[in-house]
């Protein structure tokens, strides 16, 4: 059965261009032109993740996100958006968002973002995630290792590695990890972000099919390497 993804953008053109794009990727398509009318087919249809445009007439789409959370906390939501202040960013990520692209924007990249949220939503059923012969229990925020034991990690390095983790072979970029850790994008928080890394790959050290690497001036990716 294919995931069911809804569409919510006043463009008419760019509507057409972003569905015919995601079935021809193997997706059903719901489409809706304003916040109003995307937040009825939610509520009659439901749907596997939503991509939703922030100005929107009759409703934006921070207020429908802002809606469909009462209803959903789970569903993915991810904003499409011209604007570039980080407060209009932050605002989406508090209101429940899961991820945002700016127009304009490559339609791989944003069916590479719809997979990964996919992805992660799937794992997020459980609180156990699994990297080579590691498993972090998130609920305990144990990183254990088949055959050294385990350690405690803190809030901050559980949720980091767990990002990395349901992103396994992608890269997941600096910027998205900030704002989902500390909801803000800044010199302090790439410095910090760093000595987290470093942490993480001390933590890793027992497998060495596991790599933690740096994409310069991008992010950072997960890889395992398979016998």
């Amino acid at each position: 059965m294919n995931n069911t993804i809804l569409l919510v953008e006043d463009d008419s053109t760019l509507s057409m261009i972003i569905s015919e794009t995601l079935q021809r990727d193997g997706f059903d398509v719901l489409t809706a032109g304003n916040g109003e009318e995307g937040l009825k087919q939610f509520t009659r249809h439901g749907a596997d993740l939503i991509i939703a445009d922030v100005m929107m007439p009759r409703m934006d789409g921070f207020e429908m996100g802002r809606r469909i959370r009462q209803i959903n906390q789970n569903v993915p939501l991810l904003f499409l958006t011209a604007k570039s202040e980080i407060e209009d960013i932050v605002e989406g990520f508090e209101l429940g968002g899961n991820d945002y692209l700016k127009k304009p924007f490559k339609m791989l990249e944003l069916i590479v973002r719809i997979k990964a949220l996919l992805r992660r939503n799937v794992r997020e059923e459980d609180n156990l995630f699994e990297i080579g012969d590691y498993t972090l229990d998130l609920s305990t925020q144990i990183l254990s290792h088949k055959d050294n034991g385990g350690i405690e990690l803190s809030l901050i390095e559980a949720k980091l590695l767990k990002e990395l983790i349901v992103n396994v072979g992608y890269t997941v970029e600096a910027s998205t990890i900030m704002q989902l850790i500390w909801q803000r994008d800044d010199p302090y928080s790439r410095n910090s972000l760093h000595g987290f890394i470093h942490k993480l790959r001390h933590y890793l050290c027992h497998d060495q099919s596991i790599s933690l690497i740096n994409q310069r001036g991008i992010g950072y990716m997960l890889t395992v390497k398979r016998e």
